[in-house]
């Protein structure tokens, strides 16, 4: 057949083992589609259901959702990887020289690897001691945003201005996860020295108790407002340091909240909100030396 002689085929023999090669390759790759989009149905369905007995815990529901995120990320590569080995049996290569193949130039790149290697480990601990979760914030590696995905290997998180940063695992030596538990809206008064504490604090009091008292703000608040005292005597004002519990994310929400209010009550009372000043003095005006 002139088709077979084209193709470089002696007889129907060597195509019909053709075609049958190519039909497992395809029913391989079927297969791994198919576990593929099973595998991921069975885990979000495992971890919907792990969410429906974890009575509205946000911790916990954070937690299922980065675990879940991961084992569909582990389950795709154990698949891809044994569709490739088939593929690769089906093909007549043997795995056993590409394996021993592997061994060798694993020694050769091993010490390039070891940033890779490291990558894997953090990420594991990362996980397995709950450090990191999906939609929490966070600051690592010298950059702060939402955690939007978690890898073995990296975090992908997006910033305020809309950024997205990748940071490998293995870069990572510092967590400071401002979404664990609660958090404190934390906010620095400056009044004029000649103002009168006391007053300025009971101002201060009214206005975090209006916040509690707000029907959209109270269910973000846990407590109510702490101040500290002042600070410090700064050059131009008294500095007044308070904090309110709050939710967790919801310490920039209180924290605009209770400035933008305690502006307005000052307005109110005549209170001085200072700003820098700067005297300027001349001193005598000196007189001409005579000739």
């Amino acid at each position: 057949m002139s088709w077979l002689s084209y193709i470089g085929m002696e007889n129907t023999s060597e195509a019909f083992v053709l075609v049958k090669t190519l039909l497992r390759i395809f029913l391989i790759v079927g297969v791994a589609y198919f576990l593929n989009r099973l595998t991921k149905k069975l885990i979000t369905r495992l971890r919907d259901h792990l969410i429906g007995h974890a009575d509205s815990n946000i911790e916990e529901i954070k937690r299922m959702n980065t675990l879940s995120m991961v084992l569909r990320y582990i389950v795709t590569t154990v698949i891809m990887a044994i569709t490739v080995v088939e593929i690769l049996h089906e093909l007549g290569i043997s795995i056993a020289p590409v394996l021993a193949a592997a061994g060798v130039v694993g020694v050769a790149v091993g010490f390039g690897a070891q940033s890779l290697v490291k990558d894997y480990f953090n990420g594991f601990f990362l996980l397995l001691e709950n450090q990191i979760r999906k939609d929490d914030v966070v600051e690592i590696a010298d950059k702060a945003g939402l955690v939007e995905e978690i890898t073995l290997r990296y975090i992908k998180m997006r910033d305020y201005e809309g950024n997205v940063h990748y940071v490998p695992n293995g870069q990572i030596t510092t967590v400071t996860n401002r979404s664990r538990d609660f958090a404190y809206a934390v906010m620095d008064i400056r009044v004029a020295y000649d103002e009168n504490i006391a007053k300025v604090m009971q101002i201060m009091h009214e206005v975090g108790a209006s916040i509690l008292q707000d029907a959209q703000l109270r269910d973000k608040v846990l407590d109510t407002l702490e101040i500290a005292g002042v600070d410090n005597l700064a050059e131009s004002a008294v500095i007044i340091r308070c904090r309110m519990k709050v939710r967790p994310l919801e310490q920039w929400t209180i924290k605009r909240e209770y400035l933008k209010r305690i502006k307005n009550a000052f307005d109110a009372q005549q209170i001085e909100i200072p700003f820098p000043h700067l005297t300027v003095y001349q001193g005598p005006t000196a007189e001409p030396l005579a000739a």
